[in-house]
C-alpha cells in the first residue's frame, strides 16, 4: 500500500475541517455550487483516516515523524 506521509496533528485536523464541512453542508439549506462545494470535506476526511495524501506525495512533503533507523 502507500506509505503514510501525513503526522498525527496533520490527520487530526483533516479529519476536524472534513467533518466540519459535511456537517455545515446539512445544517445550512442553501443551495447552488458554493452549497454542493462543502462536499469536498470528504476528501480531507478519508485522507486523515487512511494517513496518506496524495498531494504531499507529488510535492514530496510528509508531516510524518522520521522513524530513526
Amino acid at each position: 500500500m502507500f506509505a503514510t506521509n501525513e503526522g498525527t496533528i496533520d490527520r487530526a485536523l483533516r479529519v476536524a475541517v472534513g467533518v466540519a464541512l459535511i456537517v455545515w453542508f446539512f445544517l445550512d439549506q442553501g443551495q447552488g455550487f458554493w452549497h454542493y462545494a462543502k462536499l469536498i470535506g470528504a476528501v480531507p476526511i478519508l485522507t486523515g483516516l487512511i494517513g496518506w495524501c496524495p498531494l504531499y506525495s507529488i510535492l514530496g512533503v510528509s508531516t510524518c515523524p522520521m522513524k530513526k533507523a
